[in-house]
């Protein structure tokens, strides 16, 4: 039988391999950007049911936003065009923070290309400046909120003030070095942001501005006029940092104060001061300050100062803690830039509990730092021997636990540097952490 196959094989030695196949060629399948398509779109179907937009929108449908609806004008059956819903506005920027957004910008630009921050949208006109301002001008409706949010917690047994710790945390401000000035050159800044606004007064009576839109020219405007607010602030500003430095130069050789510079103040960011960071060097800062319930590590205070030092910021706390729980810890727990003899009385005659370390005296033995010294009150004396027994060193130890854990949070959701100005918005950007930071222990407690 012939076993000679249908068709010739070629020899596989022989053949040759096919050419390799150029772009333009090939048969692929190209996209087409211009081509319509009628897709149905559920934005309550494009979200996960487990979302964390989801479980911060049900959260504030079960607290009271009236205080962020007082600014509102225009009401039902009266005149005025409606606004966005502040807790919309209040939403987005509650689940930007958990994920470490802090740009209205940004927030805005996901709003148009994310499906959870569109969810929280569900169509209504959002933008940046909308955005910001919503955050600056609602510094006593976030307090508010925390407030109701640690009620909660308390109704909960999640809050106890059993044991309360308190630390400070100095985060960068929105200024550079070089932006700080003396009198004089803030004197001739103003001068010149002054020349500048009006002469932009003058360009708008004119028709011909060189090709510059209305709202280009107001814009234009707008940022000379607060560069003139910002070098008025900072000038008035002066005569505070100048005592402060004062006040810093007593224990100075005659020699020494004299080769010290003048005050200065920042021309971008006037309240932020000059403060030595963990690193050891010195930028312009703002101290934050936390004071967190030890049983679930609960925030019940939020400070925002431009002081670089701790000491003095325990006695505002603790009333900020009563008027915020209606009580005051039992047992308070701060570190050693806390421990003056005025924050150990004040806590004292509370009927706090301080617990603090005692700095060792110098040139003297470790021991004698728990001995009552000349000017000690008898709250002071009795704080010394207090931290001198084991069983306080053991309570003490658990500061770093609740209060260094917090700080750790806070970073994990943007307070690693400001993004805005002054202190009122830098309140309300702690206000927002500290909610952020509520609202996850609640929905894991109640997990």
């Amino acid at each position: 039988m012939d076993q000679r196959p249908l068709f010739p094989l070629p020899d596989p030695v022989s053949a040759e391999a096919p050419p390799a196949t150029r772009p333009e060629h090939a048969r692929v399948l190209r996209p087409d950007r211009q081509q319509l398509a009628w897709m149905p779109r559920d934005l309550d179907a494009a979200l996960a049911p487990d979302h964390a937009a989801r479980a911060i929108w049900d959260v504030l449908e079960q607290l009271d936003l009236t205080a962020f609806y007082a600014s509102i004008k225009a009401v039902l059956d009266g005149p005025g065009r409606p606004t966005t819903d502040p807790q919309v506005l209040l939403a987005l920027w509650l689940l930007a923070t958990t994920e470490n957004i802090g740009s209205a910008r940004q927030i805005a630009r996901l709003c148009e290309e994310h499906d959870a921050y569109r969810w929280l949208c569900g169509g209504v006109p959002i933008n940046y400046h909308m955005l910001a301002d919503f955050r600056g001008a609602q510094q006593a409706a976030l307090d508010d909120l925390l407030t109701q949010i640690v009620a909660s917690l308390m109704a909960a047994k999640a809050v106890t003030l059993e044991r309360v710790a308190q630390d400070g945390v100095r985060v960068r401000a929105s200024a550079g070095a070089s932006s700080f000035r003396r009198k004089d050159t803030l004197e001739g800044c103003l001068q010149e942001a002054r020349a500048q606004v009006e002469r932009l007064a003058r360009e708008r009576e004119q028709p011909d501005r060189g090709g510059v839109s209305a709202r280009q020219q107001a814009a234009r405007e707008r940022v000379a006029r607060e560069r003139v607010a910002r070098v008025e602030q900072a000038l008035a500003y002066l005569p505070e940092a100048q005592a402060t430095k004062d006040t810093q130069q007593r224990r100075y050789t005659k020699a020494k104060r004299a080769r010290v510079a003048a005050a200065r103040a920042s021309t971008t960011d006037p309240e932020a001061r000059v403060m030595k960071m963990p690193d050891g060097g010195f930028r312009p800062a703002y101290n934050v300050q936390f004071a967190t319930d030890g049983a679930q590590g609960v925030v019940v205070g939020v400070a925002v100062t431009n002081a670089g030092t701790d000491a003095g910021q325990t006695g505002p706390m603790v009333e900020q803690i009563a008027r915020r729980t209606g009580g005051r810890p039992r047992d308070y727990l701060v570190d050693g830039g806390y421990a003056t003899r005025d924050d150990i009385t004040g806590l004292e005659q509370r009927g706090i509990t301080a617990y603090a370390p005692v700095r060792a005296p110098r040139n003297k033995p470790d021991e004698e730092r728990y001995q009552s010294r000349w000017g000690d009150s008898p709250e002071v004396t009795r704080w010394r021997a207090r931290m001198a027994s084991d069983t306080a060193k053991t309570v003490y130890r658990q500061r770093g636990a609740i209060a260094e854990w917090t700080n750790a949070e806070a970073r994990r959701h943007g307070l690693g540097q400001f993004n805005v100005r002054g202190l009122v918005n830098a309140t309300s950007v702690a206000l927002l952490i500290a909610i952020v930071h509520n609202g996850l222990r609640w929905m894991a407690l109640r997990t």
